[in-house]
């Protein structure tokens, strides 16, 4: 999924302000083995405006720091629901991948991009949003990336297991809001 991530911020102008070497790629186990739910998640590890604190009523908080194994610190934590993201078509998922992509802030702050109005994670229409995502990982495929690198996508989560074994990847907990004491 990194390598993936890599690829499309690499290839397409409008995902170039991603730092992928930022952002925690990882994945959770879906609780239930249903088609509806979450297939992936974004987490700004930042407040609006790329703050490091924000206050709310008497106490400013924090959220929870995230570092990789050699120190560096995430912006944001990107996790796919598995089974769940892998039992949906190949086309969903790259919606998915894009869509989740899409909302890291242009400013690569550690904030969510915000868009105009009371729906400003996805516009007012999400499917328009994701019609929008679709039109993207067009793109993207149009300019021949290696096929290595999204190929797995074709298949479902019990198809990679028995090709592959078990899967692996980084689980990390939801990072927390911390309250932080005033003197």
């Amino acid at each position: 999924m990194r390598r993936l991530c890599e690829d499309v911020v690499e290839r397409l102008p409008a995902m170039q302000h991603i730092r992928m070497a930022e952002v925690a790629v990882c994945f959770a186990q879906a609780r239930k083995a249903v088609r509806h739910g979450l297939h992936a998640t974004l987490t700004p590890l930042r407040f609006e405006g790329g703050a490091v604190t924000q206050r709310r009523a008497r106490r400013t908080y924090a959220i929870q720091r995230v570092f990789d194994e050699t120190g560096r610190e995430m912006l944001y934590v990107l996790k796919f629901y598995l089974p769940r993201f892998l039992d949906t078509s190949f086309e969903e998922k790259l919606t998915t991948v894009f869509h989740e992509l899409w909302h890291i802030s242009p400013e690569f702050n550690g904030d969510l991009r915000r868009h105009h109005g009371r729906c400003y994670a996805h516009t007012h229409s999400q499917k328009e949003y994701d019609a929008e995502m679709a039109r993207m990982w067009r793109e993207w495929l149009a300019l021949s990336p290696p096929e290595h690198l999204f190929d797995f996508m074709r298949y479902r989560f019990s198809d990679l297991e028995a090709i592959h074994g078990n899967i692996f990847g980084l689980k990390l907990p939801h990072p927390k809001l911390l309250p932080i004491i005033d003197h």
